[in-house]
């Protein structure tokens, strides 16, 4: 995995984990566990985007690159679609709120990631 897309998925991972942490001791239980799911659906919906799009071999051809990229769009909303589905079913206490800012946090770091790179 390239070392910038490793740095984006930890650090999600790491901002989802203090978020959730923090969430737990400031609110409650149940928000810490809301934000730790929120994040974890952006998390997993990332990774799955990266295997996918990086999976196809496109060389130098731009219209395999571009069917790379929206297989991994794709892919990332069917997930993140498929956990937001799987919480509203089967976690009736969900916080909404934390559950959201957790997914939020993870596209945070993408902004990081692009001022990391100037």
């Amino acid at each position: 995995m390239h070392p910038q897309v490793s740095w984006i998925i930890s650090r999600q991972a790491a901002l989802t984990i203090v978020l959730a942490l923090l969430g737990w001791l400031v609110f409650s239980v149940n928000a810490g566990v809301s934000v730790l799911i929120g994040g974890s659906i952006g998390v997993v919906a990332n990774l799955g985007y990266v295997l996918r799009a990086m999976r196809m071999n496109v060389g130098a051809d731009p219209v395999k690159a571009y069917r790379a990229q929206a297989a991994g769009e794709g892919l990332k909303f069917l997930l993140t679609l498929i956990g937001f589905a799987l919480v509203f079913m089967k976690f009736k206490e969900v916080a909404v709120l934390p559950l959201f800012l957790g997914y939020a946090s993870t596209i945070v770091i993408f902004w990081v990631a692009l001022l990391k790179q100037r």
